[in-house]
């Protein structure tokens, strides 16, 4: 049973269908947010791989493709283009709904601030389990550098992933074992921390958090590159 790939198609298709909705026109963003999903994926591509190699996850074959790359399923690799560009058309059809809803920057730093205060304390005494550092970690650098940036994106972010968070629990739920006998997705627990949302690791939340930031961020300044340099 193909379960991964039927969970990223479902993910997939009505983001894809409504991109061509005439107040988002998402479609006309696809030059600025498909090199940052290459870009940014290659990032957590690589650290995937390394996760594999050394057990630190893996994957279920009766839940996936045949084809294996580097030790990663076909799905897996369709991932990184499936889900970031999902929740990139959430934000964006949010932001075109509501463009005047966002968090004040004063707020932003203190939320912010505190956030990576936590995660530097559990990273300290937990830097022993590669997951949690891995996330922590880049979620850490993913926040820092949305600070300095001046386009006030973690200004929406903050309010727009907890609206991603709903699909995101579902999708990451079926894939670790929520709904279905075993799991797609499985976990070494000597690197996680051991807390889970139903069977979904906290971690997971950090990696959903940093991976479409980091992409969104990315699209910023590939847009800058296209505009026509003014003479």
């Amino acid at each position: 049973m193909h379960l991964y790939l039927y969970v990223l198609f479902f993910s997939i298709l009505i983001p894809f269908v409504l991109s061509f909705d005439r107040k988002v026109r998402f479609y006309r963003m696809w030059k600025s947010i498909f090199p940052s999903l290459v870009i940014v994926g290659s990032v957590y591509v690589i650290a995937d791989i390394f996760f594999v190699r050394y057990g630190i996850w893996g994957f279920n074959p009766a839940y996936h493709v045949n084809l294996v790359i580097f030790g990663l399923p076909l799905e897996e690799w369709l991932f990184f283009i499936v889900i970031p560009y999902a929740s990139i058309f959430i934000h964006f059809v949010f932001v075109s709904y509501f463009p005047n809803l966002m968090l004040s920057n004063t707020f932003v730093r203190i939320l912010s601030g505190i956030l990576i205060l936590i995660l530097l304390t559990v990273i300290i005494l937990n830097y022993e389990k590669t997951y949690t550092l891995f996330n922590f970690g880049l979620l850490i650098l993913a926040l820092m550098v949305a600070l300095f940036d001046k386009t006030r994106i973690l200004n929406r972010f903050y309010i727009t992933f907890l609206v991603i968070l709903i699909p995101f629990f579902i999708v990451n739920a079926i894939l670790t074992g929520t709904f279905i006998p075993g799991e797609v997705v499985w976990y070494n627990d000597s690197e996680i921390l051991g807390i889970r949302l139903l069977t979904v690791p906290v971690e997971d939340t950090g990696y959903t958090f940093s991976l479409i930031l980091l992409n969104l961020l990315m699209i910023n300044r590939i847009q800058k590159m296209w505009k026509p340099v003014k003479r």
